[in-house]
């Protein structure tokens, strides 16, 4: 699906965002938004737990973590802080999820500023520096689709062209992404996500409750995990 480029789609927009939200939780303690509600999180932590439990060893990024919701849920379920990292592309969404971390003593979540389709993602202090073919799981919660409404390059292509190699190339083989999106339909994530080029294959969904209209029934959320594959077939 083509959309218009919007406001949602500008770091200006989510910059503002979490300027407010920031004054808010230091005014009143108001963690922000919990973007697709608190159901959504709960089903990707599931989905975590049956999939990759809980390890030493692992390493998970999210990536546009916003105010550390779902980095804070996978703690709370079991998943050590120090296998938990965070990236976003706006300082007050970091400085949001590290005050929060603070007074829910989860201070050893990474939370860095990145800007994931321009900069390399900083890992965690136990991967030695490695920037490619590095974490076990990637998470996103709405992080494509804004970039989805981000402006157009002069091919006219949306800048979410550049997301799924980018993803890819972080994962170790065998290594999953788990997305939720609100404007792609599970069809179209595994079109763009499953691209022969991008090594990546469709693994399971979560089931989202559905609606009925015009006699199509669907989701309003969609939740896709994809596993690279081990070796990637020529």
């Amino acid at each position: 699906m083509a959309f218009q480029p919007s406001k949602l789609g500008t770091k200006e927009h989510w910059d503002k965002v979490y300027e407010e939200e920031l004054a808010n939780f230091k005014e009143i303690g108001d963690e922000g938004e919990i973007w697709f509600g608190e159901e959504s999180v709960d089903k990707m932590v599931e989905w975590t737990e049956e999939n990759l439990p809980p390890s030493d060893d692992l390493s998970i990024l999210e990536i546009g973590s916003g105010n550390g919701t779902l980095l804070f849920a996978l703690a709370e379920a079991g998943y050590s802080q120090k296998v938990l990292s965070g990236i976003d592309y706006s300082p007050d969404a970091v400085n949001l999820s590290q005050a929060i971390a603070a007074t829910r003593e989860m201070n050893t979540i990474q939370f860095n500023v990145c800007n994931f389709l321009a900069e390399d993602t900083p890992t965690l202090p136990k991967m030695a520096g490695s920037t490619l073919e590095a974490w076990d799981l990637l998470l996103d919660k709405g992080t494509y689709d804004a970039i989805g409404l981000g402006v157009k390059d002069d091919e006219g292509k949306s800048p979410a062209a550049k997301y799924p190699a980018r993803a890819a190339r972080l994962m170790k083989p065998g290594g999953f992404f788990l997305i939720t999106s609100c404007n792609f339909t599970e069809d179209e994530l595994k079109t763009a996500f499953s691209a022969c080029d991008t090594g990546l294959q469709y693994h399971s969904r979560i089931q989202h409750p559905t609606f009925s209209y015009g006699g199509k029934s669907g989701s309003i959320v969609s939740t896709v995990a994809f596993q690279k594959k081990s070796q990637i077939q020529m």
